[in-house]
């Protein structure tokens, strides 16, 4: 007893920075007294002892904020940070190590009396107002991003953000991904359509905006392609003669433009260089 009381407060110094002693985890993080809580309302939930046991967790609920149900299964070094309006449910199942914030649910979304709360393996981490409603299974290492509602299975190691939940998967969430285009005329392209991927990480990327990166990486790639296949054709055609595309000017965009600058007045007004390619290419400044 006293031994896996040690590993829950050593698991919260691992854990949270602002952790300074021994006593005053003890006495001061409501996560703990919930996780103490539920482990004497799950024993005698498990000895059939289930009023006393909803009793005991109730009363835990009113002290602490957290409602976890004496039928969920809970396991080793479990970490709730600040705590305030967790909910877990009857039939959900917790791995070692994972870390809950404040305000997530481990939900339901069936009447059913069988299994209809969610599992997380080993490692989880789920930020704060996250709601994962279902029976399925969050797999080991995953991590859910704040206020993501998820309502389906996600794979281990994955990252989930928004509402509904989208799953991001990376092999090396640290690692860059290379580029198969120049840089700087990507940038070119994204500055001159108005589009800023701000706020977007490798460790918790938006898939929205990795969508239209993709896109206006496309239209890189065809554009290119264009200018070498007129390229070839003035090789084999003296006489072929260069058709300029219409051109892309600042004008036709800056009603847009103003509109996120006006939605947006942190980020302050975007500069628009000007055309990355040269006047003679066939492709003008697409």
């Amino acid at each position: 007893m006293f031994q896996r009381l040690r590993e829950d407060i050593n698991s919260v110094f691992e854990r949270d920075p602002a952790a300074r002693n021994f006593l005053e985890v003890l006495t001061n993080y409501p996560g703990l007294h919930a996780l103490l809580l539920h482990r004497c309302s799950h024993w005698l939930w498990q000895k059939n002892l289930k009023w006393l046991s909803r009793s005991l967790s109730t009363f835990g609920r009113w002290l602490t904020g957290i409602e976890i149900h004496p039928g969920a299964t809970i396991g080793r070094r479990f970490f709730i940070d600040h705590g305030m309006g967790v909910v877990i449910g009857e039939t959900a199942r917790v791995g070692d190590n994972v870390t809950l914030y404040q305000g997530v649910t481990l939900g339901g979304t069936s009447l059913n009396k069988g299994k209809r709360h969610p599992t997380l393996g080993d490692g989880v981490i789920v930020g704060a107002g996250a709601k994962i409603l279902g029976p399925f299974t969050v797999g080991a290492g995953a991590k859910v991003g704040s206020n993501a509602v998820v309502t389906k299975e996600v794979p281990a190691g994955a990252t989930v953000v928004g509402i509904p939940g989208k799953i991001v998967k990376r092999a090396e969430p640290d690692v860059e991904e290379a580029l198969d285009v120049d840089p700087a005329r990507r940038e070119a392209i994204c500055q001159k359509f108005g589009f800023d991927a701000y706020g977007v990480s490798e460790d918790m990327p938006d898939p929205v905006a990795r969508s239209m990166q993709a896109m206006l990486d496309h239209m890189h790639a065809v554009d290119e392609r264009i200018e070498r296949m007129c390229s070839t054709l003035r090789k084999l055609d003296a006489s072929y003669r260069d058709g300029q595309l219409p051109a892309l000017r600042d004008e036709d965009f800056a009603d847009i433009l103003e509109e996120a600058d006006g939605a947006c007045p942190g980020l302050g007004k975007r500069s628009t260089p000007t055309a990355s390619h040269d006047q003679d290419t066939p492709t003008g400044n697409g």
